[in-house]
């Protein structure tokens, strides 16, 4: 209930807010030729498109500043600064439009001084508009016929929890009447009876809502107090035991009708997951059109330097286990594989990694295309293939895997990647196994869509700088 009325809320804000960005630009209009005193004219298309852009890039940036968040604004001066700071956002990225478009849309005449209009008018509009929005929800939630009566059953210390929880949740008005214990035993200031008493709490109290916040107690008997309030017509939710206030990872999603409770492993959600996809689809596509032009050049200088094949193909392991094999351009002698169990006592790594500085088994043309990253290349074939990703964790090889304590194993959750935050992390300077996991992971648990775009930005600066193969 309480997700859906913040959903329809944060909806009637965004409408809100976009009739707020309309009528700033009607009004940032008229301001314009009224100082002009009518000499002033707008291309009619120019100034729609300004109003749209605005509504949408907006819409997104008061988002991630919070402004359509499920918690309650606790003080009307919080508003200011994230609305400022969206305003001032959309209104960059449309003024950058602006110019990198002008010649093309012929926008040499678009007026600054109805930008600078339109931005402070915007602000001020939003500014006013929620704070009489949330006087408003606030004012109207106190109503004794809008407050949803919510009742807490568990111990002390989860019982605080969620009633911390409420009291910031948006709503169009509840609140916590208090807390009964699981036991007969009652502490804490909020402790209005212990669970035997339910039924006459529930009568006496006119309460809406249970929240059970179980600690994992097997002798309860929970079944028989869902039964009460089914009964009593009470709306029941039950914070699982599972449940740590450390732990985000447990979320409830359904199949069908049925639900199940979900713990993630990662921050890649289906969205994500569908982002990252669409991402690796264009890169690999223009990956794999280069390397048909680059493929000639860089095969013939291979065959001319060292006997044996052009692509070198490996088992590499995958998203959980998953076997393939990844393309490169050769880069080393042709018995580079059986040469590696010489070179083993000289690994510089520490721990199920092999890497070698001065390696004896890579060519004159291999030391080449390693400086670049170019023998990487037709591994944009694997990214099409939907092996890897553009950006992901380092393929193991599967001696390396074959070795992996449980921990290390959650690197292969995800698709590998050409490149990954080990890699644009200082790869030369790191030589403990144990580093790389733990940036594989942070990759995995922090992900953002942004985040491989900036991976991929630092990937070429670091090419350029030839600071070492990827």
């Amino acid at each position: 209930m309480f997700q859906q009325q913040v959903q329809i809320i944060n909806f009637v804000l965004m409408l809100m807010d976009a009739l707020c960005v309309i009528l700033a630009g009607y009004f940032a209009l008229y301001m314009r030729i009224f100082f002009a005193k009518g000499s002033f004219s707008m291309d009619p298309n120019s100034f729609a498109a300004s109003v749209f852009i605005i509504m949408v890039v907006n819409n997104y940036t008061m988002g991630n500043f919070n402004l359509y968040s499920d918690k309650k604004n606790s003080s009307y001066s919080n508003l200011a600064a994230p609305i400022f700071k969206a305003t001032v956002t959309s209104f960059f990225i449309l003024s950058s439009l602006t110019v990198l478009f002008r010649d093309f849309f012929n926008l040499a005449d678009y007026s600054r001084g109805f930008l600078l209009a339109y931005a402070i008018g915007c602000f001020c509009l939003l500014l006013i508009q929620r704070i009489v929005s949330h006087m408003y929800i606030n004012r109207s939630s106190k109503s004794i016929f809008s407050l949803h009566s919510i009742l807490i059953v568990g111990d002390k210390e989860r019982g605080q929890i969620v009633h911390n929880l409420l009291a910031s949740q948006l709503s169009w008005g509840h609140k916590v009447v208090g807390r009964i214990s699981i036991n007969k035993a009652c502490g804490g200031a909020n402790c209005i009876g212990s669970i035997n008493e339910l039924a006459e709490i529930l009568r006496s109290n006119n309460i809406d809502e249970v929240v059970f916040a179980l600690n994992g107690d097997r002798s309860l008997n929970l079944h028989g107090y869902l039964q009460i309030c089914r009964r009593m017509g009470v709306l029941v939710r039950i914070l699982p035991s599972l449940w740590d206030k450390d732990d985000g990872s447990i979320s409830v999603e359904r199949c069908q009708t049925v639900p199940f409770l979900t713990i993630k492993t990662d921050n890649l959600n289906a969205t994500g997951q569908l982002y990252k996809r669409a991402m690796d689809i264009c890169g690999g596509l223009v990956g794999t059109i280069f390397l048909i032009f680059i493929y000639p050049l860089i095969g013939l200088i291979i065959k001319l330097d060292s006997t044996g094949p052009i692509i070198y193909k490996q088992k590499r392991v995958g998203q959980h286990g998953r076997i393939f094999y990844a393309y490169k351009f050769r880069s080393m002698c042709q018995d580079a594989d059986h040469r590696k169990k010489e070179l083993i006592e000289k690994n510089e790594m520490n721990g199920l990694m092999f890497k070698l500085k001065d390696d004896p088994r890579i060519t004159r043309v291999g030391k080449w295309l390693r400086i670049f990253s170019l023998d990487e290349w037709p591994q944009f074939i694997n990214v099409l293939k939907g092996e890897m990703s553009l950006v992901g964790t380092r393929p193991p090889t599967p001696d390396e895997v074959k070795d992996y304590s449980p921990e290390h194993l959650k690197r292969l959750s995800a698709k590998p990647g050409i490149t990954g935050l080990w890699q644009v992390s200082g790869r030369n300077e790191i030589k403990d196994f144990e580093q790389v996991v733990k940036l594989d992971c942070q990759y995995l648990d922090s992900w953002k869509i942004s985040d491989d775009f900036k991976i991929l930005f630092k990937t070429f600066y670091v090419v350029m700088k030839r600071r070492g193969a990827l």
